[in-house]
């Protein structure tokens, strides 16, 4: 064979060992110390388990949850979103660990050292569990260190207050055409059954569309629904084994994300490249989240700042992705359960109709106005705790142990911090913690809170939601416009059952009996 030959074949066989050796620390080793030093930091839960973890009990619980919706009395939902996360909690403590696969997930509950987490983004950072979730969410969402601090500076001109009123128009709009498609279902009969939750879903995606490209919102429309084509891959296999490397391996469901990431790939270039050329060639910058960020961009490439430095055309592409997803569904979630429990709350209804009508009568909503209506506001507050579209964030720790409280948590593990455990806490909200009182918010969060790390929507700290003023001022304009025009009701036929795609939303859509406002 010659010398050559062997040594091919002790190479061959040392990377061979090698990855061997990486792959069993990697889905034994490596957790099985990470457990161990766990128990000796007092945390408390399951064994590890080969490859799967917890998964199989994760899905087979939540399986079971969602075969069967729950009573409507109080919005006491918790333990059917996170029905193995409540097992834990209940056996082992509020400190406790679940297994995604191979990663301990630590569950946090202590208000002080969820803070803590979210304030101290160098030791805490954005985790890696899904590479499908990175395809769908990029940009400044996943970022970390200078590259984070750079999209940050660019993107926060686009949410500034003052810059929310050029886009309220277009948000009128959205929520003109949207009433005026009910107006059709209502005109026959005068009232009819809606399952308003897909009215709800198209408004925001529609309003984003408009906020975001302005006059070319109609391919704007095209990238929700391939968005929407994504997430529906996404959560089929989100609790799913992932082997590093996976998403490369040219399998059906890859094939399908990659074909629709390049269809959206496709568009926003073409609306980008679109708007680009017009600014370089002189036309201003337009007042919607494109032209702004575009605006921010331009000015930043012309700086001699180095801290300034402009972004690719790459990185423009995945914050509008990210604008797409973060805006629409934030927003279609807020709205789809603030209509369903103003159905049940009839008086809070009355109050928010009250105080819209006495402040604009008929007419389009502004955002003066709109900063002025604390009932409406209250309503969307409340609204927020108790059915928050992100239901827990996480940080990972990637280089070494770091402390949190009393806790030494072990690098390769991951800080989960349930925000809608938060939200229901009775040690945080009192006995009623479960009930819609949107009168907690009478003056303002800081009250309600008691200066507590208790309410938490957007998330908190550095990374606190950008685009948060965005999502409340389009929520008053469409909440205002719809009490303006409708009267709605539960419907007999209503199921309560919140569930998570993604974003909390009710499993069996949101039916309601809709009137129209009698003059």
């Amino acid at each position: 064979m010659g010398i050559i030959g062997y040594i091919i074949i002790v190479l061959a066989l040392i990377l061979i060992l090698n990855w061997v050796w990486k792959t069993l620390n990697w889905v034994w080793f490596t957790p099985k110390k990470l457990e161990k030093h766990m128990r000796e930091q007092g945390l408390k839960g399951n064994p590890y388990k080969l490859l799967y973890g917890d998964t199989k009990e994760i899905l087979s619980m939540r399986n079971q949850a969602t075969e069967k919706p729950i009573s409507f009395k109080n919005n006491d939902h918790v333990s059917r979103i996170f029905p193995f996360l409540c097992h834990q909690i209940n056996t082992y403590g509020e400190n406790c660990w679940t297994w995604q696969g191979p990663v301990p997930i630590i569950h946090v509950q202590a208000p002080e050292l969820m803070k803590d987490a979210l304030s101290r983004m160098n030791d805490f950072i954005k985790p890696k569990l899904n590479p499908l979730i990175d395809m769908l969410v990029p940009g400044v969402f996943s970022y970390e260190g200078e590259k984070w601090t750079k999209h940050r500076r660019l993107i926060n001109p686009a949410f500034h207050v003052e810059k929310l009123k050029f886009m309220l128009p277009a948000i009128g709009t959205s929520v003109t055409e949207m009433a005026n498609k009910l107006d059709k279902r209502l005109s026959e009969s005068g009232s009819a059954e809606v399952d308003v939750w897909p009215y709800m879903t198209s408004l925001s995606a529609d309003a984003l569309s408009r906020a975001a490209f302005g006059s070319s919102y109609i391919e704007g429309c095209r990238i929700f629904e391939l968005l929407k084509d994504q997430i529906q891959i996404i959560m089929r296999d989100f609790y799913s084994f992932q082997i590093p490397g996976w998403r490369f391996v040219p399998t059906e469901t890859n094939r399908k994300m990659n074909k629709i990431n390049s269809e959206i790939q496709t568009l926003l270039t073409g609306l980008i490249d679109k708007r680009k050329k017009a600014m370089e060639a002189g036309e201003a910058a337009k007042d919607d989240l494109l032209g702004i960020l575009l605006d921010s961009d331009f000015k930043a490439s012309g700086s001699n700042n180095k801290q300034q430095t402009a972004m690719t055309f790459q990185d423009i592409i995945d914050e509008c992705k990210l604008f797409y997803f973060a805006g629409q569904e934030t927003t279609s979630v807020l709205l789809g359960w603030t209509m369903v429990l103003l159905s049940k709350h009839q008086d809070w209804q009355t109050r928010a109709r009250e105080e819209v009508l006495e402040t604009f009568g008929k007419n389009q909503p502004d955002i003066e106005g709109l900063s002025r209506l604390k009932i409406v506001t209250m309503i969307l507050y409340e609204v927020l705790r108790l059915f928050p579209p992100v239901i827990e964030v996480s940080r990972a720790i990637p280089d070494r142990e770091t402390k949190l409280g009393n806790i030494l948590v072990p690098a390769g593990s991951v800080v989960s911090l349930s925000i809608l455990h938060t939200h229901h806490d009775k040690r945080l909200w009192g006995d009623d913690a479960h009930d819609f009182k949107p009168d907690r918010f009478a003056e303002g969060v800081a009250k309600a809170t008691k200066g507590k790390m208790a309410y938490f929507p957007f998330g908190w700290g550095p990374r606190i939601c950008v685009g948060q003023n965005f999502a409340i001022a389009e929520a008053r304009m469409a909440v205002s416009m719809i009490l303006q025009r409708f009267v709605f009701e539960l419907s007999p036929s209503y199921t309560h059952a919140p569930t998570t795609i993604l974003t909390l939303q009710p499993q069996f859509g949101a039916h309601l009996i809709v009137h129209p406002l009698q003059s």
